[in-house]
């Protein structure tokens, strides 16, 4: 953020700019500007003085308002917090989607699944990868990693699509791409159709990720999501 734009003065400006004044002139009152910014009248006018006093819009006073205008610098200011903001909100989203949790021996269900040609196909396709024929079954620890694990069932996501054979039919999944303990690239499948609860995480990989590294029942696990979308 820009040293002499404080906080107050580039909400301000932003709250000038959803209103039209980056486009154009546009006519409000100090009065009005205050209503929407919820201060004072006197503390809305103050904020305009400051603004025009460092080039940040230019203004013109009528009878029925003022007429302000953000200039080029001002508009630079308003760029500059946008990309600090999404800076941060990038990397604060990166790290809402790590989990830990510990390996347990599941429902040897994943073999049969990830053996289908219908999944196996479409993770080829989507993901890039040979599927091992089989999953990692991660037991999340604690409540902040349940939070994050309801988060992600609603992010996109790719989606593994249905699909019927002559025996039965099989549900969809989402798929999202994941390094495993920082080595190993995979991703967290999320069934449409499960026999665990959300504390569980299935991982699919193009190894066995037990053997490749070195795992056992009762092992932290760390997941990172190189892509959460």
């Amino acid at each position: 953020m820009r040293p002499d734009l404080k906080p107050n003065l580039w909400f301000t400006l932003y709250t000038l700019l959803r209103i039209g004044a980056g486009a154009r002139a546009v006519k409000i009152s100090t009065t009005q500007l205050a209503e929407v910014l919820g201060i004072s009248q006197q503390s809305a006018s103050r904020h305009l003085r400051s603004l025009e006093d460092l080039s940040m819009i230019e203004r013109k006073i009528e009878k029925d308002g003022t007429l302000i205008h953000i200039t080029e610098k001002g508009m630079e200011a308003l760029h500059a917090v946008y990309h600090h903001l999404r800076r941060h909100l990038e990397e604060a989203a990166k790290e809402a989607f790590v989990f830990e949790g510990t390996v347990f021996s599941g429902l040897w269900e994943g073999a049969y699944y990830i053996s289908q040609e219908g999944y196996r196909s479409q993770i080829r396709e989507k993901l890039g990868f040979e599927p091992y024929p089989g999953t990692l079954n991660i037991r999340l620890r604690t409540k902040r990693d349940l939070e994050r694990r309801e988060q992600l069932e609603r992010m996109p996501g790719i989606e593994i699509k249905g699909f019927r054979t002559e025996d039965r039919s099989f549900g969809g999944a989402k798929c999202y791409p994941a390094m495993i303990n920082d080595e190993v690239e995979g991703a967290v499948i999320i069934a449409e159709r499960s026999g665990y609860d959300r504390s569980v995480m299935e991982i699919i990989a193009p190894v066995n990720l037990r053997k490749r590294l070195g795992l056992k029942d009762g092992d932290l696990v760390r997941i990172s999501l190189s892509n959460s979308r």
